[in-house]
């Protein structure tokens, strides 16, 4: 029986045993994978209590600036009010109340009637009235759209004997007639002794106070509310009515000057601010169902991304593990087609996997080594086989933070859809640079490269980019170098558009002259004047010495080398610019290319 097993379990270990691949491909999945769904988990707890603190954050900066806006507003009614106060006309009708004859006492009060007047039109058109009460007169000047009187009383109005009884200054009520306007009385007073001469009354609509609360809301429409001292109700601007419970836990919030401040209740977050002039409270109300609800959301993106990178890990872990071996194992497998060379002693070896067969296969293969050393031909196209990959080696895209930082807001923002292209364009880039193996490809599979590269452009633009594209379909099958339009493309993006205000346009287009294809690529760019652009021809110029290793247009450069060492000297990349009008890049390569080294 135990040998039985064992040899079961032999059967299974033997396909890892033979093959160096498979133990490499299963080894870098289970090193990525554990890792990432790790990470994923914390960043996604993290991401939702970083949801809560934002809407708690967020909520106590606009109660501070909203409160601070209705502070300055009431601000406004109470100058008003003192602008009143010190009016010279009003002083002189507190003052000289003894011994006036008629006229003067008539002259009196047509000036309070104006001055009362000015009151009620300077304060625009949120004001419903204006009234003024002088106690010693038993006067009540009132103003407002219906009315202009003056009244004379036997008995003190009931909010002056409220003043005077409460030794109160200031109050401020809700119209008991109608609840859209409030009244901010504001008592006066002899300098000498601070005796109640009387009252100024201002009716102004609530409304006034809307634009401000609306601050509290913005895309949302939770209830604010204005409470007095007492915890009366005074003014709600949005939202439903409260529950009784949430209500009855608003009352209980501590009157505390300045703030803001909040809490949390049983079913809500409730936020607050008490003015230190007016002593009214600014309430805020968030229901904790909405900061969950966006919590979860949250979490669900975030789970969402996770899976995501967790199949991606697991799917590039799969290919560099095959393309790691890969080489390997094809010259394995050329090794097997030696057998035809002499016969030799092979070594032990212990490996039964591809590397023990290399072991044997390279013994025998240094008794023959010299008749394979390769001629001066050979040697010269391996020197440019190497140069060209070392210049396309040096091309790689640098957008690939800032498309991963897009997708990850977009995953807040956008449609899963939108975030699933995003990706599947990134991942079809990746896919074009790693797993082409030839030098060369067709125009079409570099036009179908830079498409993804510009469609992650777009989404970052927006209506700022206005990309064409115009080719001809018969020259869709010219070979021309790997990665040669997409380099030219993010150079324009990064030394011609980016620097530049207002829209951007980038154009690409075809044409033939004789045997040669043009490839232009043309932006509105910024430019560059003449000196950069004879500085940047010169570094274009068929150059037989090697690569370009330093300057800022080595990307340009070494695309222009590589058509040079793939097609010859005739071939390159011209380049024409007009500074703050653009510039063009033209690709000139053999309209017949089959991409043989010259």
């Amino acid at each position: 029986m135990r040998q039985r097993l064992h040899a079961i379990i032999q059967s299974l270990l033997q396909p890892f045993k033979r093959s160096i691949r498979t133990r490499l491909i299963i080894t870098m999945v289970c090193l990525v994978i554990p890792p990432t769904i790790a990470v994923t988990l914390l960043a996604t707890n993290n991401s939702r209590q970083a949801m809560e603190d934002q809407v708690i954050q967020t909520n106590l900066s606009n109660m501070k600036w909203t409160g601070i806006y209705l502070d300055q507003q009431f601000d406004q009614l109470n100058s008003l009010v003192y602008s009143a106060l010190i009016h010279p006309d009003m002083s002189a009708y507190l003052s000289n109340y003894d011994n006036q004859s008629l006229s003067e006492q008539y002259n009196d009060q047509r000036n309070i009637t104006n001055l009362i007047t000015n009151m009620y039109y300077s304060a625009g058109n949120y004001m419903v009235g204006v009234d003024i009460y002088v106690d010693e007169r038993k006067k009540l000047y009132r103003y407002n759209s219906y009315e202009a009187s003056v009244n004379s009383l036997t008995t003190a109005p009931e909010v002056f004997t409220e003043l005077v009884e409460q030794d109160k200054d200031f109050m401020l009520n809700t119209d008991e007639e109608d609840s859209g306007k409030f009244r901010m009385i504001r008592s006066i007073n002899r300098f000498e002794n601070r005796q109640k001469l009387g009252y100024f009354s201002l009716d102004v609509r609530w409304s006034m106070m809307d634009q401000t609360l609306d601050l509290l809301n913005q895309g949302s429409n939770h209830p604010v509310l204005l409470v007095n001292e007492s915890g009366e109700l005074l003014y709600q601007s949005t939202g439903e009515e409260l529950s009784a419970d949430i209500w009855r836990q608003v009352q209980q919030v501590q009157k505390s000057t300045g703030g803001p401040f909040y809490f949390a209740a049983d079913d809500a977050y409730i936020f607050h601010y008490t003015s230190s002039a007016i002593k009214l409270t600014l309430i805020k109300v968030i229901p904790k169902s909405f900061v969950h609800q966006s919590s979860i959301q949250t979490m669900k993106y975030g789970l969402i991304v996770g899976l995501v990178s967790a199949a991606l890990s697991m799917v590039i872990a799969a290919f560099l593990g095959w393309q790691i071996s890969k080489p390997i194992v094809r010259l394995a497998q050329s090794m097997r087609g030696l057998s035809f060379m002499r016969r030799q002693e092979q070594p032990v070896s212990t490996r039964v996997d591809e590397i023990g067969l290399l072991e044997v296969k390279l013994y025998n293969m240094q008794t023959r080594i010299q008749e394979h050393i390769l001629n001066e031909y050979q040697m010269e196209l391996d020197k440019k086989n190497a140069e060209l990959r070392a210049l396309q080696a040096q091309i790689n895209p640098h957008f690939i933070q800032n498309t991963m930082q897009m997708i990850g807001s977009m995953v807040y923002s956008s449609s899963p859809e939108q975030s699933y292209q995003m990706i599947r364009s990134l991942s079809d880039m990746f896919r074009y640079v790693l797993r082409e193996p030839d030098e060369l490809t067709t125009l079409e599979a570099e036009l179908k490269h830079l498409q993804n590269y510009v469609m992650i452009q777009e989404q970052r633009f927006g209506e700022r980019l206005k990309i064409s594209v115009e080719c001809d379909e018969r020259f869709l099958q010219v070979r021309l170098p790997k990665l040669t339009l997409q380099p030219i493309v993010e150079n324009a993006f990064f030394h011609g558009l980016e620097p530049k205000q207002g829209s951007w346009q980038l154009h690409i287009s075809t044409r033939l002259e004789v045997d040669v294809l043009c490839i232009s690529i043309r932006d509105n760019g910024i430019g560059m004047d003449s000196q950069q652009l004879a500085q940047l021809r010169a570094r274009l110029v068929f150059n037989d010495k090697g690569l370009w290793t330093s300057g800022k247009q080595i990307g340009l450069a070494n695309i222009a080398s590589r058509i040079h060492i793939q097609f010859g000297s005739r071939y390159g990349i011209e380049v024409n610019s007009v500074e703050q009008y653009g510039t063009e890049v033209i690709v000139k390569i053999p309209a017949s290319a089959k991409g043989d080294l010259q």
